[in-house]
């Protein structure tokens, strides 16, 4: 081994979603939208003048940050944006959890939290979840240096009620509480009303599900605007120019087309009701969604058995080796059509 292999950083990477090269698929596994995104997103791109392409863009994101803090009914300084909200959420490790005590996150949550923490050398504890993977409460309420959870978690769908949401924040006051709101849009209630009340609170947000740009890379964190200035002070220490031209402009377009972003969220929840309902038919269990996937059971079929004979018919949807969950699929809600598939598929296999 040569000397300079000694300095390299050794991490275990985060493994997202497959994502199939092959035409002619059912994509049930990354949970992206199956809908485009607004109208006016391609109205916008339409007029986009390519040649300022050879200028950086505004490191502030000044354009952007109104718009969504508009939408919300914040202050412009309550606004952080990002490359995708993996973005945010790294830049909230670096900014916010640097104390000597661990951070804590549930067991079962999006596995890029622990990749964070080995990353950043942040020291982590996981908090278990209870036999039907809800969050228990009262098990945060432990020496930590930051708090972080999805709502609804992933890969469960499980959501957490607002007043738990708010027993967490009120209950560790002297730690940053993050509060990952990916699916929030799909039945649950944001806890953005509880930041004028808590300033140890930050709610992220993204434009990947609801929104179906998950192709831009677009995140934000809302908080009040001591957090927000010390997320901005770390960003420009790292690189001021996250956000590049295309995206702020797109983005900017999606806030503004608040009936379409309400209809689709609309649709994915009303199919996903109807498929909830047939897969039970087919003698699968699942938790009661508040996201825009199923995570699902059979009572006599392996997981990992029908996820390879899906995938044999060109229906992606996804399978986590891991302890507790190894029986179980994350199987992203589609369109109409792509569900009615799935399920003549899975008779099929059953």
């Amino acid at each position: 081994m040569k000397a300079w292999e000694n300095n390299i950083r050794k991490v275990v990477p985060y493994t997202p979603g497959e994502q199939p090269k092959l035409k002619n698929i059912i994509k049930l596994n990354t949970n992206e939208n199956p809908y485009p995104p607004s109208p006016l997103v391609l109205e916008e791109l339409s007029k986009m003048d390519y040649e300022k392409f050879r200028l950086y863009p505004d490191p502030e994101v000044k354009e952007l940050n109104v718009a969504i803090a508009n939408s919300l009914g914040v202050s412009e300084d309550m606004v952080f944006t990002g490359v995708g909200s993996d973005d945010v959420i790294s830049m909230i490790f670096m900014t916010f959890f640097n104390s000597d005590k661990p951070i804590l996150f549930p067991e079962i949550s999006y596995s890029f939290y622990s990749v964070w923490a080995n990353l950043h050398r942040v020291p982590y504890e996981t908090v278990r979840l209870d036999d039907d993977f809800n969050i228990v409460v009262s098990d945060f309420n432990k020496t930590n240096g930051g708090i972080i959870f999805p709502n609804p978690n992933a890969p469960t769908s499980k959501y957490l009620s607002l007043d738990l949401v708010e027993e967490i924040i009120k209950n560790n006051s002297e730690s940053i509480v993050v509060v990952d709101e990916a699916y929030i849009d799909f039945g649950g209630e944001s806890a953005i009303g509880l930041i004028s009340k808590y300033d140890n609170l930050l709610v992220v947000q993204t434009f990947s599900k609801s929104r179906s740009m998950a192709g831009l890379r677009i995140g934000y964190a809302i908080g009040n605007n001591r957090l927000i200035a010390a997320l901005n002070d770390v960003k420009f220490s790292f690189n001021s120019y996250t956000m590049n031209m295309a995206a702020i402009k797109l983005g900017t377009a999606a806030i503004a087309d608040k009936k379409y972003f309400e209809e689709c969220c609309s649709k994915i929840i009303k199919t996903r009701q109807r498929t909830m309902a047939e897969l039970e038919k087919l003698g699968f269990s699942f938790p009661d969604s508040k996201s825009n996937f199923i995570f699902a059971t059979h009572k006599n079929k392996k997981a990992e058995e029908i996820f390879v004979k899906l995938k044999e018919k060109n229906i992606f949807v996804r399978y986590f080796k891991q302890p507790r969950i190894d029986n179980y699929l994350r199987i992203t809600i589609g369109t109409d059509s792509q569900m009615d598939a799935l399920i003549t598929a899975l008779k099929e296999i059953l």
